[in-house]
């Protein structure tokens, strides 16, 4: 293998395809966060161990690294950012800085870092106690949004438009413990995000992404190029480079979202990171570009990004399906889809929320299937509880992948009680 690195975490697609670029791979992991038959087909070795301590993650990777030393250590997973830069420090190797992972994660810093450039306004501030809380939403014009300082995954997040309900909110954000309680104005209109990938400090944007939220803010459907954002292109190239560069982000992958406001795109946060929801797989169905793909080669040298943001070429959507909270009894439909179907053992907990989404690349829609009889389908009230299964589609456009995609969700019915 001409080149070696280290992935810590992760979902399968990065992975995939490794050994076919001539990178041997070693794959770092939490146990029971993976599953190992998805990978072990594309890396030399797995360990594992706590990929978000960076003393932990040190002991495991530096007698690798000794043995024969990384081109890089890279990670895509939230949580192992930090440690990840500070073990690339410890090493020698390159890779995005600690601090930037910090500004990054911390909402309120990602904020701060905006307003000293003037961008994105949004009125926002880490409030201290219920009070507090209610004193931003009366200066917020009696509605505002409450939420973890840091996280991911749609938990948490409120939206409130009395005392009563802030105090709640606050109260069950501060037993929720992560990053303090950030409250930030309500924001109107349709939510995209931005898929970019940069190197050397040049942010290419490789898709935007069209979401329908639920109450609780779950994008339970993603599809891409986003029609909504048409008018708003420019700005929101425009609009990433500027948060990119603010935050001090040079190299790899983005996933940042948007609300598209009366007053123009505005920021909801950034991630250093490759997007959740199976969007990097729309993105390279949509153009022909694979960010999860980029992810490996362009650190390495072995491909470099387009010129400019690629055109998109065709459609493509993902929709996670949805039942009726209670015990599966039976699911029905599957017969006649005329689409592969995947299916999940009964009784199997996946650690993701889309399995073979990867295996079915070549196919213009397909249906997995998460959940079977005697298994217990949850509210969707965060990202986590997305895994009954999900359609997928490629079509000519947008709405048509988006119209695959409803109606064969639409057809698989699960029966709870």
């Amino acid at each position: 293998m001409k080149h070696r690195i280290a992935v810590v975490g992760g979902r399968p697609a990065p992975v995939h395809g490794a050994r076919e670029l001539g990178i041997d791979v070693v794959l770092a992991h939490a146990p029971g966060q993976f599953d190992p038959a998805e990978a072990e087909g594309h890396v030399s070795q797995i360990v594992t161990g706590d990929i978000a301590d960076t003393d932990a993650l040190l002991a495991l990777l530096a007698p690798l690294h000794e043995e024969r030393p990384f081109d890089r250590i890279l990670t895509t997973t939230e949580l192992s950012a930090v440690p990840v830069g500070e073990v690339n420090a410890k090493l020698g190797l390159p890779g995005t800085s600690p601090d930037v992972s910090r500004v990054v994660q911390d909402k309120a810093l990602t904020r701060e870092a905006l307003d000293a450039r003037g961008l994105s306004p949004v009125r926002h501030r880490i409030v201290t106690d219920e009070e507090d809380a209610a004193a931003f939403l009366a200066e917020a014009g009696g509605r505002c949004v409450l939420k973890p300082g840091k996280g991911a995954g749609s938990l948490h997040i409120n939206v409130v438009a009395s005392a009563e309900e802030a105090a709640r909110a606050f109260e069950a954000i501060t037993a929720f413990g992560y990053g303090g309680v950030l409250a930030e104005e309500y924001l109107e209109g349709p939510v995209v995000s931005v898929e970019a990938f940069s190197q050397g400090g040049r942010h290419v944007v490789l898709g935007v992404c069209e979401y329908r939220v639920n109450a609780h803010f779950v994008e339970w459907e993603c599809s891409v190029s986003s029609d909504a954002a048409l008018p708003h292109l420019p700005a929101l190239h425009w609009l990433t480079a500027g948060v990119l560069d603010a935050v001090g982000l040079q190299d790899g992958p983005s996933h940042s979202e948007f609300v598209l406001t009366g007053s123009g795109p505005r920021l909801l946060e950034t991630h250093n990171r490759l997007s959740g929801n199976g969007i990097p797989e729309l993105v390279r169905r949509a153009t022909g570009w694979d960010p999860a793909r980029l992810f490996l080669t362009v650190p390495l040298g072995i491909e470099s990004l387009p010129d400019s943001p690629p055109e998109p070429l065709r459609g493509a959507a993902i929709r996670f399906l949805d039942a009726e909270p209670g015990i599966v009894s039976a699911v029905e439909g599957l017969d006649g889809l005329e689409v592969p179907v995947r299916r999940l053992r009964a009784g199997s907990k996946h650690p993701h929320t889309i399995p073979f989404l990867k295996d079915l690349a070549d196919v213009e829609a397909a249906v997995v299937v998460g959940k079977g009889v005697g298994d217990e389908v949850a509210p969707m009230d965060s990202l986590l509880a997305c895994d009954n299964g999900y359609s997928v589609a490629t079509a000519a456009t947008r709405e048509e992948a988006v119209a695959r995609c409803a109606d064969l969700a639409s057809r698989v019915r699960f029966v709870t009680g």
